[in-house]
């Protein structure tokens, strides 16, 4: 088995050994995967460690590492990146990469990390995501999103998706979803009523044909911010979101979740 680790801001990770196939997926800074397959045309077939996602990354955007690494790093990152952009700075090259939020940050110690044999010196604000986690900073987190372009497959504050919005805003504090938005409902426990909802729970909503297909985070005051076109905050009940720019509703309510129990 071999292992890589990404050494790029974003990495997009697609659906098939293509720069054609759909996007399912990004890596960010700092994420590990396993890779369990590659093709003569340059594409690597990888599950992610963060959340056990399969899809194909480009090689040339893929950094290989050793079992020892791999496992020091999965081992050693509890620091992530809290705010839209932070800087690296290699020591090597004196080359500067911004990182998004909710990066991850490997082996840091001293406003360093070190990577790959390469050391940066950090410059940003981080997270400590091994306490307890933290439900009252939800909300707070989630607001950084805010007018984030919706991006099928995206996990970054330039372009997000619902279940990759929710999915960095859980990360923030600790707690690892999974990707898409029909896992992400089978965890948690499940609420009887929408009035029982507190700020930072996931509602979760569905089709004509019972899939899910969407999720969001509650707020508290029947409102929700969610990523539907933008990340945006809109009204909720009992039937679902209601959209007061087109007066109608665009989510239909199918149950929601208590991921953290409240304080």
């Amino acid at each position: 088995m071999k292992f890589g680790v990404c050494c790029l801001s974003v990495v997009p990770a697609r659906a098939e050994p293509s720069d054609k196939s759909e996007m399912v997926t990004q890596l960010l800074f700092g994420e590990t995967y396993s890779i369990y397959e590659e093709n003569r045309k340059g594409w690597k077939k990888i599950k992610t460690t963060f959340d056990n996602y399969e899809c194909w990354i480009d090689d040339k955007q893929s950094t290989e590492i050793t079992n020892e690494e791999f496992e020091s790093i999965n081992n050693n990152t509890k620091y992530v990146t809290s705010e839209v952009l932070s800087l690296l700075k290699n020591k090597n090259t004196n080359y500067l990469m911004p990182i998004v939020l909710g990066s991850s940050l490997p082996n840091f110690t001293d406003e360093k990390i070190i990577l790959n044999g390469v050391e940066f010196d950090f410059d940003g604000i981080k997270n400590d995501n091994t306490f307890s986690p933290d439900k009252n900073s939800i909300a707070e987190n989630a607001f950084l999103f805010l007018n984030t372009p919706y991006l099928w497959g995206g996990r970054s504050p330039f372009g997000i998706d619902c279940s990759g919005f929710t999915q960095i805003i859980y990360k923030l504090i600790g707690i690892k979803l999974p990707r898409d938005a029909y896992q992400q409902a089978k965890i948690g426990q499940t609420l009887s009523f929408i009035e029982e909802s507190k700020s930072g729970d996931l509602a979760f909503f569905d089709n004509d044909e019972g899939k899910i297909i969407h999720v969001g985070i509650m707020l508290g005051d029947n409102k929700i911010i969610h990523a539907s076109g933008k990340v945006r905050i809109d009204k909720i009940d009992h039937q679902g979101i209601f959209n007061a720019e087109t007066n109608r509703y665009s989510h239909k309510l199918r149950l929601i979740k208590q991921i953290i129990e409240n304080v």
